[in-house]
């Protein structure tokens, strides 16, 4: 199986910056899509932002585009999430997911790691 484990979150200042990060091991995918999701309380999971491995093509989800900045380490097999500019509804706890090359939905999914923006 596929193991993800995300670190990074915290408490921080509106305006201010926070970098995620993803650590995959296990089982791991020569071509795989990675994602950030997030939940706040009360609300559904949603899509933040994603990345290919092979051409690190990226995808964001409107009220984060301009702000936050997917990444990955491919050496590292390791993905990132710099957020800019964070907003306290921004405040949730973020996700990190992978899907396979074949897989029609995100199947492999971290521990989250909560990140709080105080107004």
């Amino acid at each position: 199986q596929v193991q993800l484990v995300e670190s990074g979150g915290g408490l921080v200042q509106a305006g201010g910056s926070l970098t995620l990060s993803c650590a995959a091991s296990g089982r791991t995918f020569s071509r795989p899509t990675m994602a950030w999701f997030r939940q706040a309380p009360g609300k559904e999971r949603d899509f933040v932002a994603s990345i290919t491995w092979t051409l690190g093509a990226t995808n964001y989800a409107d009220h984060v585009k301009g702000r936050f900045t997917i990444s990955r380490d491919i050496a590292k097999n390791t993905v990132n999430l710099h957020m800019n500019s964070l907003k306290p509804e921004d405040t949730a706890l973020y996700f990190c997911a992978a899907r396979a090359p074949e897989a029609l939905r995100y199947n492999y999914w971290g521990q989250g790691t909560q990140v709080t923006v105080s107004s």
